[in-house]
């Protein structure tokens, strides 16, 4: 199964269809010893490590409200319990620990799956377990019988170039062990909403559904990346695919390995990309790095005496060039672990060593109210500043609601998760510390919150 984009679902799954105009990279010159154009060597040293995927599962099936009434589900034969329906996807993975078994694939390949079958090159099927997953990259790690298994090599993905030639092998719609081949088309690609973390290779090389897991290698036969997800309007390709570079795969797998989970850090910082505007109203010369516009109290990066207005351009030496490529770069390190950020502040350029911390301690103080500015009709609703992970993220100014607890004075009124205070009582705020300020010795609270693409006004009282 290969995911498509946010923006465009793929639906056909088993449906072949000829695509004309898709974009096709020429192969490249003389690549055996007779002369002739040919990629058989690449595919024979990586093939073997590239196997197939079948994932079996359930899930429980959304049902009308009303058929929770005995009457109705007696009146319509409904069993008693939630109704299960039987789920089945195909997907590709990559052996990337011989010795030890381990298979490295998609989340959604295998997410929410009973039972996981593997066919290896030499068509042996063999059961899988779960390691561990990530949805937030998309990765999961499988574990086999580590028997007559063939491990991939892996290359590096930050050495790639745009133009480079490319081999994608999978299990494109059940198909099994097929190979295309194209150029890398971008860099970095994020923005796309397929992932939290996004930070994707861009090719042209045929990926369609079931291509999900598989291998993108180079012409040495080195794995770079994990196809993921296409963009198509009919679930083919058009010559627009993505994949997991190999490094981010290296990263998150090992952790995976390691601890069953990713234990993902934070700096404790809002940011936003720099632009040309910015570079100008800080008086910079440089046009690529990431702003910070918010150090969370109590966070690693105040400690380390990140200020707002810093551009951060460099973590360990590596050059920053987005707040997503720093987002990445952070999220990926290991809690505790020491890195060097490299800043210019006042137009000058210095190096700060911060302690990453841990994302779940850092949520739980940018959402929890200061001594003495808790309020009973909020009690239950857990607010934060609005930050990038909202699709409203520097549109609007207000306060995000991360969730609200059922039957709570705030949900009784109204309130949701993900809704955005714009104004409490008519006044404008931008900080969980301003809506408590606000709310303390008022008779009611007047929220005006945004709602997707509308707004209207709460009353709690």
């Amino acid at each position: 199964m290969l995911r498509p984009t946010a923006a465009v679902l793929a639906t056909a799954l088993f449906g072949l269809a000829l695509l004309p105009g898709a974009a096709r990279a020429e192969l490249p010159a003389a690549l055996e010893g007779n002369g002739l154009p040919s990629l058989a060597s690449v595919v024979d040293q990586t093939a073997p490590s590239v196997v197939n995927i079948a994932a079996r599962g359930t899930i429980e099936v959304q049902q009308n409200p009303l058929f929770n009434d005995p009457f109705f589900r007696k009146f319509f034969g409904l069993p008693e319990g939630p109704i299960q329906r039987e789920t089945q996807s195909v997907g590709s993975g990559v052996v990337m620990d011989a010795e030890n078994g381990y298979v490295v694939t998609n989340n959604h390949v295998i997410a929410q799956a009973e039972e996981i079958v593997i066919t290896l090159h030499d068509k042996r099927q063999v059961n899988a377990e779960l390691v561990g997953t990530d949805p937030e990259t998309d990765i999961a790690v499988l574990k086999i019988e580590p028997k007559n298994l063939k491990a991939i090599e892996f290359g590096d993905s930050d050495a790639l170039r745009v133009g480079d030639y490319v081999v994608a092998i999978g299990n494109p719609f059940g198909l099994g062990d097929t190979v295309t081949s194209g150029i890398v088309s971008a860099l970095g690609r994020s923005g796309l909403g397929i992932e939290a973390y996004e930070n994707f290779i861009q090719t042209d090389a045929s990926i369609n559904p079931g291509n999900s897991g598989g291998a993108l290698v180079d012409l040495k036969g080195r794995l770079v990346g994990i196809n993921t997800a296409i963009l198509g309007p009919g679930g083919g390709s058009i010559g627009i695919g993505f994949a997991i570079p190999v490094n981010m795969v290296r990263e998150v797998s090992q952790q995976l390995v390691e601890y069953g989970e990713v234990q993902r850090g934070q700096l404790g910082v809002n940011i936003q990309d720099l632009n040309p505007d910015l570079a100008q109203a800080f008086g910079i010369e440089r046009t690529q790095g990431a702003v910070v516009t918010q150090v969370l109290p109590g966070s690693p990066a105040e400690t380390a005496g990140i200020k707002t207005g810093d551009v951060v351009i460099a973590v360990d030496g590596r050059e920053v060039v987005s707040a997503a490529d720093l987002r990445n770069r952070i999220g990926l390190r290991r809690v505790d672990e020491t890195v060097k950020l490299t800043v210019l502040r006042e137009g000058r350029e210095t190096n700060v060593k911060v302690t990453i911390g841990s994302r779940t301690e850092q949520l739980a103080q940018s959402q929890a109210p200061a001594p003495g500015q808790g309020d009973r009709r909020l009690e239950g609703a857990v607010i934060a500043p609005l930050d990038p992970s909202s699709p409203l993220y520097g549109e609007i100014e207000g306060v995000r609601v991360v969730s609200v607890a059922p039957d709570s004075p705030a949900w009784r009124a109204g309130l949701r998760e993900n809704d955005v205070i714009l104004s409490v009582n008519q006044k404008p705020v931008t900080t969980p510390d301003e809506v408590y300020a606000i709310a303390e010795g008022a008779d009611q609270l007047l929220l005006n919150v945004r709602r997707g693409e509308g707004a209207q006004f709460i009353i709690i009282r």
